[in-house]
């Protein structure tokens, strides 16, 4: 379960610590979408936040609705154009940015999950699946996550033929098989469905 250890560690030193995380590097559609948010250190914490992947939607809705009510918190989205033009990994970065550009105070300390990011000027600090260990990291995974699906289900309106509303954009069987069928849409990441060439030979004859 995420407690505030690390945010605490700043906190004594009187910083304001903003916790990051993203939604959507690993799906064969869509943005990638990334989440700040910043904890007041006398808030009374909603002890159900955790990593929003173990968690159900309609918790997340909850949590959603909490967190937005008792935090501050920024949000950034890379959409596939960029995505395809930089990569994912800088188009992770870039949202990431975006999201603590949106905050309405700067944050002295972020706590990043994972185990990289790019220097934006601001003190940081990765941790390995941060999203179960820190609760402003968790509260962003929250964000992002929900935001991310909301966008999908949107899309799933645009291009109904591919599940967006079920699979997200993951390289799911049924997803595969719309694709084979249907061929790719817009939202579709070129450069990750050519992983998968050996198995979708005819999308790029």
């Amino acid at each position: 379960m995420p407690d505030f250890s690390y945010e605490n560690k700043y906190w004594n030193e009187g910083l304001i610590v903003a916790g990051i995380d993203e939604a959507g590097r690993g799906p064969l559609a869509g943005p990638v979408v990334a989440s700040s948010v910043i904890f007041d250190k006398n808030i009374e914490i909603n002890h159900l936040i955790n990593d929003s992947k173990k968690i159900n939607q309609s918790n997340r809705d909850l949590l959603f609705e909490w967190i937005i009510g008792n935090a501050k918190f920024g949000v950034g989205i890379v959409e596939v154009e960029e995505i395809e033009k930089i990569n994912i990994l800088n188009s992770t970065f870039q949202a990431m940015k975006i999201s603590v550009d949106q905050l309405l105070i700067k944050p002295d300390v972020l706590l990043i999950d994972g185990n990289r990011f790019k220097d934006i000027g601001i003190k940081f600090e990765t941790i390995i699946k941060g999203d179960s260990i820190s609760y402003s990291i968790s509260a962003a995974s929250i964000i992002a996550k929900v935001i991310r699906d909301r966008i999908m289900d949107e899309y799933h309106e645009k291009y109904p033929n591919y599940g967006f509303n079920k699979n997200r954009g993951y390289a799911t069987k049924s997803h595969f098989d719309a694709i084979e069928k249907y061929g790719i849409c817009p939202i579709h990441r070129l450069s990750f469905l050519k992983k998968f060439a050996n198995r979708q030979n005819s999308m790029f004859d």
